[in-house]
């Protein structure tokens, strides 16, 4: 698809898109005043390696939530509670299986299945993800929505891949113009604390939900493609 046709595609789906859219000190059993050297010296030599790295080199979804802080937004509390949907089981999940699982985001899973994005959206280092809840694709018109669906690998992929950044983005850094996966779009965010819009329209509802892989804010609108 060459540059020109796919501004005037973003153009036209713009058009029709208008939403309302501690460590404990190691085994410190010491036998005698002989072997103290040795026991004190263990912990910097990594006697307990086990219970020592496993913070900083384990479990990289549990530390990456606890150093961004917690989720904020009123529709967080639609959120499961528990499971793999809920806050802290989509932690464990790459982005794409993590939203499969949260009842919030099935038609977005649903489009992102049929643009074939799901392995690559999973397989990304580290990004961040616009996430329209199901209510903002329900206020797309239809005949807009089954254009997109029935152009997987064109205009579907065009929209969908506008709401990734290809970097993860605490809230500290949300605000400002951020590049997409998208490579034409970009996308603009606007705010403080909790409190974000997304291309001067969406709402941030539920933020800094964090994934195995990624940072996602649910919006309650579809980002329209800009030409």
């Amino acid at each position: 698809m060459t540059t020109t046709t796919r501004r005037t595609r973003f153009a036209a789906l713009g058009a029709a898109l208008l939403l309302p859219l501690a460590a404990t000190a190691c085994s410190s059993e010491e036998t005698g005043p002989a072997t103290a050297p040795s026991t004190e010296s263990s912990p910097s030599m990594g006697s307990t390696p086990s219970t020592e790295a496993s913070p900083s080199m384990g479990s990289s979804p549990r530390t990456d939530a606890a150093m961004g802080g917690e989720p904020f937004g009123a529709a967080c509390a639609e959120v499961p509670t528990d499971g793999e949907g809920s806050v802290e089981g989509m932690a464990d999940d790459p982005v794409a299986t993590a939203a499969s699982n949260n009842p919030l985001l099935s038609t977005l899973v649903t489009a992102v299945g049929e643009a074939g994005l799901g392995d690559t959206l999973n397989s990304q280092q580290a990004i961040t993800v616009f996430a329209p809840t199901n209510e903002a694709f329900g206020a797309v018109d239809p005949e807009t929505m089954d254009a997109a669906m029935g152009d997987p690998t064109g205009l579907l992929t065009d929209v969908l891949t506008a709401h990734v950044v290809p970097e993860r983005l605490s809230p500290e850094m949300l605000a400002g113009e951020h590049e997409t996966l998208n490579g034409e779009q970009l996308v603009m965010v606007e705010g403080s604390g909790e409190e974000f819009t997304v291309n001067g329209e969406a709402m941030v509802v539920c933020g800094n939900v964090q994934t195995a892989n990624a940072t996602v804010y649910l919006i309650d609108q579809v980002l329209l493609p800009t030409s």
